[in-house]
């Protein structure tokens, strides 16, 4: 079987498992495999696969057909650039929060006190703090995360990107695990904000691969943002600015939460397909 024959083939089984754009899901599985840029694959189309390569393949085709995600299988992902490791652990980074990190590195970018100083929140997989951290050199960057199996994968992640010592890791639930009288010029987070009972509904590569605490944002999905307009005003700088990405549809909902607890809504930001996705805000 050649290159193109294999992708063909494994595009048609992912394509009838509802794997969305399978023909790139097989690309990046065959290129992944072979130890290639995936462009590269263009220019070996009449390769024969070996044996062995085609019962690799098959091996990694018939995961993803089982839903487990893409980026679990190759093990990592590109966030702004940066290589970031990927497990059950915490949440897959998404394309959309690559525009929150931005909004936050040019923010701290502009603070004349230095260091600038900037907490993320829930931190997942770190690919916000490590980017912060790559962006913004002079910047002390703070990552906090309730989960023990998240911060080890975000520390793992941090040795990865050669960032170890840029970024402080803290476990615990919320402010509470900050030091006293700590405060920042940026508060960034991307908090659960699914509500609970829409999560069976969601997509398997979401509902089954990705940590349910790091989805589930209580009844209507909005817990976190009541619990970060309430607390995060102490901890920040009164230059500072709170940055939170939210889901589909609860913009507005968000703004009033936020100015019920005196917050000036200075901006919310539109995804790349101009769906309301980020709130910027100040005191």
């Amino acid at each position: 079987m050649t290159v193109l024959e294999a992708i063909q083939k494994s595009a048609d089984f992912l394509g009838k498992k509802g794997v969305e754009s399978p023909r790139l899901n097989a690309e990046l599985l065959l290129a992944h495999l072979l130890k290639l840029p995936r462009m590269k694959l263009y220019l070996n189309f009449e390769r024969a696969l070996t044996p062995a390569e085609t019962d690799g393949l098959r091996d990694l085709v018939k995961r993803r057909g089982l839903r487990e995600p893409l980026q679990h299988i190759t093990g990592s992902t590109s966030f702004c650039g940066c290589e970031i490791a990927v497990s059950r652990s915490a949440l897959v980074p998404r394309p959309e929060t690559e525009m929150l990190a931005e909004l936050g590195w040019n923010f701290l970018s502009t603070i004349n006190s230095q260091p600038s100083t900037a907490l993320d929140f829930g931190t997942g997989t770190g690919c916000i703090a490590i980017t912060l951290a790559v962006k913004c050199p002079g910047a002390q960057i703070t990552a906090l995360d309730l989960s023990a199996a998240a911060l080890a994968l975000a520390r793992q992640n941090a040795e990865l990107n050669q960032l170890a010592g840029r970024i402080e890791f803290l476990h615990g639930d919320g402010f509470a695990a900050l030091p006293a009288k700590t405060s920042f010029n940026l508060i960034v987070s991307n908090p659960p904000y699914i509500a609970s009972a829409e999560i069976e509904t969601l997509e398997p590569e979401v509902r089954d691969f990705d940590p349910r605490a790091a989805l589930d944002g209580g009844a209507d999905g909005l817990d976190f943002y009541r619990r970060l307009a309430k607390e995060a005003a102490a901890f920040l700088k009164p230059d500072g600015k709170i940055m939170l990405e939210f889901g589909d549809g609860q913009a507005d909902a968000i703004k009033m939460i936020f100015e019920s607890e005196k917050w000036i809504v200075e901006a919310v930001q539109e995804d790349y397909s101009h769906r309301s996705r980020i709130l910027v805000a100040r005191r």
